[in-house]
C-alpha cells in the first residue's frame, strides 16, 4: 500500500517502447505513438491525484529529429492533438505546463499551440507537467557552460566562483528540484541523453514494460520500490 509520505518530490520517466509495441501488434509506429499518448494522460492523472509536484517525461529527443521524416511529421500532429485536448484537463486539475529542449525547432503550428497551452496553465500551481521536447541532456550542460563563459568574460564572475548552484541556474530545469527518482520503460538500460546532470543521485527504475501497457497499478508500485529505498547521496 503506497504511503502519503515519503513520495519523490519530481518523477521523470523515458517514456519507450511506442515502435515496439506497435510492431508486435502488426501496427504502424504511429498507432504506437497515440496508445502511448493514452498512457501520459493516465500517469499524469495518478501523478496529480498522488500530490507529486513535478512529473518530467521525455516526449521528444534532440535524436529524434533523425526518424523519418513521416514518423516526425506523425509525433508533430500528435502532440499538437495531444495539448488541445488536454488544455481543460490540465486547468480543471490545477496542472501547469512547463517544457525544456530546443522547443523553437518545433514546427511553427505546434510551438503556436504549445505557448497557448503554457499560457493558459501558468498560473496553475497544484503540479508541474515539464514536457521534455527537443530536448538532450549534453546540449543544455553546454548552453549551461557558455553562460558561464560568458559571465566570466563580462568579468562578472571569476571561474573560481562557478559553483554547482551558480552553474545549475543556467540549465532548462532551473527552479525546479532534480529528479528523485527515474524510470525508464521497455527495458533498456541506458538513459539516453536525458537530464544528464540533473539525475546525478536520483533512484533509478528499469521496467521492461512497454510504455503504452505501462499502467497506474505498476506505477503505483514503483512509488512503493522508491519510498522503500534508503538514499545515502553516496554517504555511505
Amino acid at each position: 500500500m503506497i504511503q502519503n509520505t515519503g513520495l519523490p518530490r519530481h518523477v521523470a520517466i523515458i517514456m519507450d517502447g511506442n515502435g515496439r509495441w506497435a510492431k508486435k501488434r502488426m501496427r504502424n509506429r504511429t498507432q504506437g505513438h497515440e496508445k502511448g499518448a493514452d498512457t501520459v494522460r493516465t500517469i499524469t492523472r495518478v501523478s496529480r491525484k498522488l500530490g507529486i509536484p513535478v512529473l518530467t517525461l521525455y516526449a521528444f529527443s534532440t535524436e529524434n529529429w533523425q526518424r523519418s521524416k513521416t514518423e516526425v511529421t506523425a509525433l508533430m500532429h500528435l502532440l499538437k492533438r495531444y495539448l488541445k485536448s488536454e488544455k481543460n484537463e490540465m486547468l480543471d486539475n490545477n496542472i501547469k505546463l512547463m517544457t525544456i529542449g530546443q522547443t523553437h525547432r518545433l514546427p511553427n503550428d505546434v510551438q503556436s499551440v504549445l505557448d497557448e497551452t503554457i499560457k493558459a496553465t501558468s498560473n496553475n500551481d497544484g503540479m508541474i507537467l515539464n514536457l521534455a521536447l527537443s530536448y538532450g541532456g549534453r546540449s543544455d550542460i553546454i548552453h549551461a557552460a557558455k553562460q558561464c563563459a560568458i559571465d566570466v568574460q563580462a568579468g562578472n564572475i571569476t571561474p573560481d566562483e562557478i559553483t554547482e548552484d551558480y552553474f545549475q541556474n543556467f540549465l532548462s530545469t532551473k527552479g525546479i528540484p532534480d529528479p528523485d527518482l527515474l524510470i525508464r520503460t521497455s527495458g533498456e538500460m541506458r538513459v539516453s541523453n536525458f537530464l544528464l546532470w540533473q539525475i546525478a543521485y536520483s533512484e533509478i527504475f528499469i521496467t521492461s514494460t512497454l510504455w503504452p501497457d505501462f499502467t497506474e497499478a505498476e506505477y503505483l508500485s514503483i512509488l512503493e520500490n522508491y519510498q522503500a529505498r534508503e538514499r545515502r547521496y553516496g554517504r555511505s
